[in-house]
């Protein structure tokens, strides 16, 4: 770019990319790729099946086409519109690589509470339910079977492309047993199952996740390779295990529970043994990892205290509490997999 000519494309570009956001998320909304899932169709017929007006219906797929987010063959009113790859696999609910439950949460709670970013930065303080006098996201998942499933299903849903590409790249074959820690529904169990038939596997989070996980397990075929088991990681110690895995939980939370859960994971090693993170680790400059550090934010105001992390600081951390070694693997998108050596 020209300095003595600025152009303000970039400026304007991110400044309403809530509008192309919200246009995704209605479509997932709408179900929009589901009806596509089974054949390509025409922007009146999609109107009817969806109950959308036939006007702005229109404006709205061919919006999604200029994003990348339809295809569409053909002009003018016979024109049919269809999946993308990409929304043929991620976003068709029938299809096992499913991540619109994250879209879908993103779109009920956090599209709201994002507005009040700025009384976050001001506060320190959570902008989500907490805000008008309701529970915490935890507190209220674990008071609802039916909403904790589903934010199980979404989690394990955006973290599956990660979890089998971790399967690949980390050298399991030198371990026998393996625990996931807040393992969620057992998906990255099941990853690490199916690639890996020689590895005992637990799934460890609290007791109203167990019911969820062994559902899931067993339409994997995989119950009699993944033993499910309840516990509080912060009182109840953790299995002593050879590997120990967290996927997306160590940002969860602030400093000294973060400190806290490194040091159970020690404890609960072997020489030899690993601690393997999973997250949106941030670059140590700062500068590359966008949605990284757009997740600390996110998580600022969920949590208030909580907060996404560089490489750095990992390694800073795991020393403390007597780790040796290091690596980081680059996994699915702008998600890493940190590894500290006890």
């Amino acid at each position: 770019m020209n300095n003595d000519n600025p152009d303000p494309s970039h400026i304007l570009q991110t400044a309403t990319a809530f509008w192309a956001s919200k246009a995704l998320l209605t479509a997932v909304e709408l179900d929009l790729y589901s009806a596509l899932a089974e054949g390509a169709l025409t922007a009146d017929a999609i109107a009817g099946r969806l109950s959308l007006e036939p006007r702005p219906a229109r404006d709205f797929l061919d919006a999604l086409l200029a994003l990348g987010f339809i295809d569409r063959q053909g002009e003018g009113e016979q024109a049919i519109y269809a999946n993308t790859p990409a929304t043929a696999a991620f976003l068709t609910r029938k299809n096992p690589q499913y991540i619109g439950g994250f879209l879908e949460m993103l779109n009920s709670r956090l599209y709201g509470f994002w507005q009040h970013l700025g009384d976050a930065l001001r506060t320190g303080q959570p902008q989500n339910e907490l805000r008008d006098g309701g529970r915490s996201m935890f507190e209220a998942l674990y008071a609802d079977e039916a909403r904790l499933g589903e934010f199980l299903a979404a989690m394990s849903g955006v973290q599956a492309a990660s979890f089998a590409r971790l399967a690949e790249a980390f050298d399991f074959s030198r371990f026998a047993t393996v625990c996931d820690v807040g393992g969620a529904l057992g998906a990255l169990s099941c990853a690490l199952a199916r690639r890996h038939p020689r590895l005992a596997l637990t799934t460890f989070d609290l007791p109203p996740v167990a019911a969820h996980a062994e559902r899931y397990i067993a339409t994997q075929g995989l119950s009699d390779r993944i033993t499910v088991v309840s516990g509080d990681f912060f009182s109840d110690p953790l299995p002593a295990v050879d590997v120990i895995t967290m996927g997306n939980i160590l940002h969860d939370w602030n400093l000294e529970r973060k400190k806290q859960l490194i040091a159970s994971a020690y404890a609960a090693l072997p020489a030899g043994g690993a601690l393997v993170v999973i997250e949106n680790i941030i670059d140590d400059a700062r500068r590359e990892n966008a949605f990284g550090l757009l997740m600390s934010l996110n998580m600022l105001i969920e949590f208030g205290d909580a907060f996404d992390y560089t490489g750095a600081e990992f390694r800073d951390w795991c020393e403390e509490a007597g780790f040796r070694s290091f690596e980081f693997i680059p996994l699915a998108g702008p998600t890493s997999a940190a590894v500290a050596w006890r």
